[in-house]
């Protein structure tokens, strides 16, 4: 397992600057293969609940998950960034995960069930 990268100095934030960041936790609704992408993803479709809904997404997640056994699952991410055009894919909200001890993506989400759409505080 090698070492976390070392944080790169960067100024101080205010707590006004976090709220501005909208991350939700949504539920994955479909997973599928997406062979176009550059490094080994997933698309993802996730419902967030009544308000925001479905949103559809890319990840970098196909080296840990597969994708029938990511339906259902819970997971967060930030809902308020501009959606991105990723190949064909547009991306609309970013997936969170951190890296394990190789670099690849291991998802970020709530230990026991919470209510779809629920903002992290």
């Amino acid at each position: 397992m090698s070492a976390p990268e070392p944080l790169a100095p960067a100024p101080a934030i205010g707590i006004d600057d976090v709220l501005r960041v909208d991350i939700r936790v949504g539920r994955v609704l479909r997973a599928e293969p997406f062979p176009e992408a550059r490094r080994p993803a997933l698309r993802l479709w996730i419902d967030f609940g009544p308000g925001l809904g479905e949103r559809r997404t890319s990840a970098r997640i196909a080296e840990h998950y597969d994708p029938a056994a990511l339906v259902g699952r819970q997971v967060l991410a930030v809902v308020n960034f501009p959606p991105r055009q990723i190949g064909p894919v547009r991306s609309e909200v970013l997936v969170l995960g951190v890296p394990d001890g190789e670099g690849r993506v291991v998802l970020v989400g709530p230990d026991q069930p919470v209510p779809t759409g629920g903002r992290l505080y």
